[in-house]
């Protein structure tokens, strides 16, 4: 037999009168029907626990307040259930006799009557009476789906008129609502670590803070500040179901006044019952995570006497933190490295998925001839690996559409198992040999679980956010999956990649001279580019990119050269002439960036 009590099924006359209304008030009604019975199921089983003559005096309170609190509940969606129901009334008979009550208050007593069929079931292979008394409940819930189908067909045909479905029952407070369990739509990603002592949870749980700007909660504090919102006296002496209901209203309050809270982790779970609930009410948002690691290796780590963490283990298994294990959605072994540790958590927190990729070949990038043939031949040699090469693409230039012979670069980016390198390597220098000096070759050589782990430079990230926004890639594995890269991560990468950029720039300026104008020209282009980034200003082309930058404050317009005549100048041995220009753009971009961080 079932644990969880069956649904309310209505009649079937007020099943088709609801199915013909409008879309949004049947889901309205839908859901607070279905929730008029949950909240029915919580009721019954708190009265129930109140009845316990080993409770304390505290214990009677809380289950008293719990009760009144559903009771609270219960009205507010029967009336919102009326106030939908009410709309199936034909108002044309103004004379029509007056009903003594409400269809959805028909409605609650047939989910209470549903509810005691079923516990007078289950009791009735220990309880004579129970099992008499199932026959004459079956009874009655046929005669009250009789009367209700009646009462529906009396009220649309206008026969009988519905009284006021206000109720104005009054719980503490006027403006008591009843209180939702669904996770609200602010609370994105919850991370919730369970384990031993010292097996790493506040470790881990801080490291996703840093990384990824989750705020760190603590279960104790989520279920003191519920119990002192409610008015309970002690949390823990609830239910788990109604612990788990607490601290999914204490999140969803956290959530409501923290907006751009994307991850919230929560540390020190030694409680299987009640994390298992909450991931019963949370499903995929909350991923429960479980650390395990040899008590030999928690103590070397703790600096503590073994016996120290010995008793706090005791304490802790004595709540059952052993038992969390069971209900998890992931147990780590942290016993071997941080770097595997933090691997598992930026996977976690962080997921990789799979992306839609626009796929090119080289001769659609604007290469020439001999160069898109090279390209052709070094796509193919990688594809000829097998499923250890994921993704070959071009990024920069010619992922820009903008690649000029003579200028730009070839920038490579290969994602690969670490077993395929040789091979990776052995096709690089074909495509070098093949190339013959027509292009610079860069590489970008990065494994999947880098990339999974988000281990990744600023550029590595920028040329990730390039592909996912529609630039081309020469191959890829159907089953890749990338992780997401958001404009707000790149605006933090742009403020810890600028400072190198600056400081290579500076050393360049330092030796300036017509061999390095190509040099100077990018940097600078790369610079600015950075600083409209850290602006959430998104721009491509060095033209376009030197162009906005004038909009930056206080930065006077550059009177650098084009793309083009840069780089002809480069291209045809005229660098002298092109030099100067750069140069004084350069000393613009440096004095002004000087004075900025002065003020």
């Amino acid at each position: 037999m079932t644990h969880s009590p069956p649904p309310l099924v209505l009649p079937p006359r007020l099943t088709r009168a609801v199915e013909a209304l409008q879309e949004k008030d049947y889901r309205r009604l839908d859901d607070a029907v279905t929730r008029l019975h949950t909240v029915n199921a919580h009721l019954w089983d708190t009265e129930d626990q109140v009845r316990d003559p080993n409770l304390t005096a505290s214990q009677v309170a809380d289950c008293k307040r719990a009760i009144d609190q559903l009771n609270a509940e219960r009205n507010a969606l029967a009336e919102r259930a009326d106030e939908v129901l009410a709309t199936l009334a034909d108002e044309g008979r103004a004379d029509a006799p007056l009903h003594t009550e409400t269809l959805a208050s028909v409605v609650d007593r047939l989910s209470v009557l549903t509810l005691r069929i079923w516990h007078s079931e289950r009791a009735a292979n220990r309880d004579e009476l129970a099992r008499r008394r199932v026959p004459a409940l079956h009874q009655q819930r046929e005669e009250m789906c009789a009367a209700l189908d009646a009462l529906v067909t009396d009220v649309v045909c206008g026969r009988r008129r519905l009284p006021m479905p206000a109720r104005f029952k009054l719980y503490g407070r006027e403006d008591s609502e009843a209180t939702s369990v669904t996770p609200s739509p602010r609370l994105a990603r919850v991370v919730a670590f369970g384990g031993l002592s010292e097996c790493g949870k506040s470790t881990s749980a801080e490291f996703l803070r840093r990384t990824c700007g989750a705020q760190r909660l603590k279960i104790g504090y989520l279920l003191r500040q519920a119990a002192h919102r409610k008015g309970l006296a002690d949390p823990y002496a609830l239910s788990a179901r109604r612990q788990a209901e607490l601290l999914v209203g204490e999140l969803n309050c956290f959530a409501e006044a923290h907006v751009d809270t994307r991850l919230i982790t929560i540390e020190s779970v030694h409680d299987d019952a009640s994390i298992g609930e909450l991931k019963v009410l949370m499903g995929d948002r909350l991923q429960i995570v479980y650390l395990d690691a040899p008590f030999t290796v928690r103590v070397a780590r703790s600096g503590m006497p073994a016996q120290a963490v010995a008793a706090k283990d005791e304490i802790k298994l004595s709540r059952g933190a052993h038992q969390v294990a069971a209900v998890a959605d992931h147990v780590i072994n942290n016993s071997g490295s941080i770097a595997a540790l933090r691997a598992r958590l930026q996977q976690l927190a962080d997921p990789a998925g799979p992306v839609q990729l626009r796929i090119a070949t080289p001769y659609g990038l604007g290469l020439s001839a001999p160069v898109a043939s090279a390209t052709a031949d070094f796509v193919d040699a990688l594809r000829s690996s097998g499923p250890a090469v994921q993704l070959v693409a071009l990024t920069g230039s010619p992922g820009e559409g903008a690649w000029i012979a003579g200028w730009s670069d070839l920038d490579l980016l290969v994602v690969a198992e670490h077993d395929a390198s040789s091979r990776v390597t052995q096709a690089l220098k074909s495509y070098g040999a093949a190339l013959d000096g027509a292009a610079a070759l860069g590489l970008t050589l990065v494994t999947p679980g880098e990339l999974t782990a988000r281990r990744l430079t600023p550029r590595l990230a920028f040329a990730l956010h390039q592909l996912q926004q529609g630039q081309p890639v020469l191959h890829h594995a159907p089953d890749l999956q990338l992780p997401a890269i958001t404009a707000d991560e790149l605006a933090l990468a742009a403020v810890r990649e600028l400072p190198q950029v600056i400081l290579t720039m500076r050393r360049l300026r330092a030796e300036a001279g017509p061999d390095l104008l190509r040099q100077l020209y990018k940097h600078l282009t790369l610079a600015c580019r950075l600083l409209l980034r850290e602006q959430h200003h998104w721009t491509s082309g060095p033209d376009r990119i030197l162009a906005a930058a004038s909009r930056l404050p206080d930065l006077p317009a550059f009177s650098v050269p084009s793309l083009a005549e840069v780089s002809a100048a480069w291209r045809d041995g005229h660098r002298q002439q092109s030099l100067p220009p750069v140069i004084a753009g350069v000393d613009q971009l440096l004095a002004w960036y000087s004075t900025q961080l002065a003020a």
